[in-house]
């Protein structure tokens, strides 16, 4: 157990420093690259936590809190609706909508007791293609936009890219309101891990039938979980928004259920135990690699392009290796 704690933070930190040695690159450049990754992904990998202590592994449908954040942000520019009232709508709408998606993807995923990793890709992958329909379809349609200005010349379907820098000034109108918004997660997230609804997603992941016999209602606590995760993640990639300053209408949701999972287990998370601990080490290790890596490939082979695969061949390989450790280390788990 303690060699698979810390197998992938060592070997990505092994990877990022052999990386940056073999590099032109200046120290101050990475730490900068590295910060501004962290405060626009740490809180969706945080995101990933408490499926896990349910017993649930990773969530990969997160990119539906996602999407909810990515409609709420399109219906305020829609609206015309920016400012301080602006920030607030967006919040409130990307709140209720991932409680009600989180709340119908917990309920999918409790009739998928066992396998809810993989049902939790596909939920994600049709949610995607019927989020795309609504946007690339629907729009100008049955949806009659109040803002022409997001709608394509054809007049229907929003267009790829939508400006929100009206937005992004009121949120970074405080210098530390993204920091401010981490920590508060952070400490939320820890709080409930340390209450009694934290207990209860102990002893349901440890065993259900067990749970039961104590009087917990399992399936409320592993719907909780899907619904907490979903509205991290549509608060983590809200801000993510918000400090890009625009929205990628069709594809700026998809693979952050990928690049979370990565970096919370390069953080020496497990598919069963996880902390804040390990989302803030491994996003910060999994970025930093990313960052070095496709110099570092163009060094090697002496061509950018081969860089770029060559960052994903590192990242994904450690994600590889450590999958199979944590399941190597837990088969007695699944047999259970």
């Amino acid at each position: 157990m303690i060699i698979t704690e810390y197998a992938a933070p060592l070997i990505f930190l092994s990877i990022g420093i052999a990386g940056f040695a073999a590099v032109d690159i200046s120290g101050k450049f990475i730490m900068h690259e590295v910060y501004l990754r962290f405060i626009r992904n740490v809180i969706t990998a945080m995101a990933l936590i408490i499926p896990i202590w349910a017993g649930m592994g990773l969530n990969f449908s997160i990119v539906v809190g996602a999407m909810c954040s990515q409609a709420a942000v399109i219906s305020a520019v829609d609206k015309g609706i920016d400012g301080q009232l602006g920030l607030i709508y967006v919040i409130a709408a990307s709140a209720i909508l991932s409680l009600i998606f989180g709340y119908i993807v917990g309920i999918i995923l409790n009739k998928a007791r066992g396998k809810e990793m993989i049902v939790s890709i596909v939920v994600g992958l049709l949610s995607t293609n019927i989020y795309q329909l609504i946007y690339m379809v629907g729009y100008g349609t049955i949806i009659k936009p109040e803002n022409s200005e997001i709608i394509l010349s054809r007049g229907i379907g929003v267009r790829n890219m939508v400006d929100i820098n009206a937005l992004k000034s009121v949120f970074m109108s405080s210098p530390f309101s993204h920091i401010a918004v981490i920590v508060m997660i952070g400490l939320l997230i820890t709080f409930i891990g340390n209450s009694k609804f934290g207990v209860c997603l102990r002893a349901t992941r440890d065993s259900i039938e067990k749970a039961r016999i104590l009087g917990i209602d399992t399936d409320k606590v592993r719907i909780y979980a899907i619904i907490l995760s979903t509205v991290f993640a549509s608060v983590g990639h809200c801000m993510f928004m918000l400090e890009m300053g625009n929205v990628n209408v069709y594809t700026g949701h998809m693979n952050i259920d990928v690049f979370a999972s990565a970096a919370l287990l390069a953080g020496g998370a497990s598919l069963f135990n996880a902390d804040v601990r390990n989302a803030f080490i491994g996003v910060i290790l999994f970025h930093f690699v990313f960052v070095i890596s496709p110099l570092f490939g163009k060094v090697i082979f002496n061509d950018i392009a081969i860089g770029e695969y060559f960052r994903s061949f590192i990242a994904y390989a450690v994600i590889v290796v450590v999958f199979i450790m944590n399941l190597k280390d837990h088969t007695e788990d699944y047999r259970l």
